[in-house]
């Protein structure tokens, strides 16, 4: 029998720049993004996750926590607790602020694309000036606007000889005033929205619907509406989670305290106040994922109501 010869491995190829550049240079351009996200996003989620079922205070430096449990959530969800209320507050502010949005935009954005075309641009840059203004900016005029003595809504109503309102003082005017300036700042950011979805509907499902007879209140209920669907969902969906954190502008106008009688005080005023003024690190973490299950229940909720008839977003 012949005897065989063991075959010798190929040899390595030599180490090149070109050659580093087709294997690892694709993950070291994208390393800074999953670095970033880790430090910035992930270690703060999980950290806050953690400090929820503990009692800690920054003062006591780090390690020095105390497992307590379920006891933040449950203090949390105490008949006698803040939370409840600034929940409500900020339901309530979100509503008030969150419909009136959509009522007017959709049919504003349905007005501009079909009767105003040729000012179209310049109509998205006015309406979309308010979603990029400075917060403070916007709450020092509001808060000019709705001065007691010296604001403008006040001198106007005078002249019809109505009494001075107290519109950041009376907790039963608070919410609509609070209201009122978040509508006046998205509203234009979802007619801009809304305008963008009109824009990828084809014309000549218009013009089959005019040949048809077809009036305007017939195109907007039969064919705008089922087909600006998924815009929608997505217009209402960035609305119920930016209305759940509320927080500049309510922050701005009426302080930490949320003005008279709490009556402006949301959620994540409250949790700023916990975890920023209070120290109590722990508390504000567990109300922090309460109102992110709040926001998810809402979200799914939102998901249902639009997809419960069959239709896809």
């Amino acid at each position: 029998m012949s005897q065989r010869t063991p075959t010798s491995a190929p040899p390595r190829a030599p180490w090149s720049y070109t050659r580093f550049q087709q294997r690892f240079a694709p993950y070291l351009f994208v390393s800074p993004f999953f670095l970033l996200f880790a430090v910035f996003g992930l270690f703060p989620l999980l950290f806050s996750l953690f400090l929820a079922f503990h009692l800690w205070s920054p003062l006591d430096g780090i390690g020095n926590w105390k497992f307590v449990g379920f006891e933040n959530f449950q203090l949390a969800l105490g008949p006698t607790d803040m939370f409840w209320k600034s929940l409500k507050n900020t339901v309530w502010i979100g509503l008030l602020s969150g419909i009136p949005q959509h009522l007017v935009a959709l049919p504003l954005a349905f007005i501009i694309h079909h009767s105003l075309r040729r000012f179209q641009g310049a109509f998205s840059t006015i309406l979309f000036l308010p979603y990029i203004t400075n917060a403070v900016a916007i709450a020092i005029v509001f808060a000019t606007l709705y001065s007691e003595r010296l604001g403008i809504l006040n001198y106007l109503g005078g002249l019809v000889g109505l009494d001075p309102v107290r519109w950041l003082g009376d907790p039963n005017m608070v919410p609509y005033s609070v209201a009122a300036v978040v509508f006046w700042r998205y509203v234009g950011w979802n007619t801009v929205l809304y305008l963008s979805g009109l824009q990828a509907i084809s014309e000549d499902v218009y013009e089959a619907a005019t040949v048809d007879g077809a009036n305007g209140w017939q195109k907007f209920w039969y064919i705008t509406l089922p087909l600006l669907r998924p815009m929608m969902f997505y217009a209402f969906t960035l609305t119920i989670v930016g209305s759940m954190q509320l927080f500049e502008e309510p922050f701005m106008l009426l302080n930490d305290g949320g003005g008279s009688g709490g009556a402006g005080l949301t959620s994540a005023m409250h949790i700023f106040n916990t975890a920023f003024r209070d120290l109590d690190m722990g508390y504000a973490s567990a109300m922090s994922w309460l109102l992110f299950l709040a926001i998810f229940a809402l979200s799914m909720l939102n998901n249902y109501l639009f997809t419960r008839d069959g239709g896809n977003k």
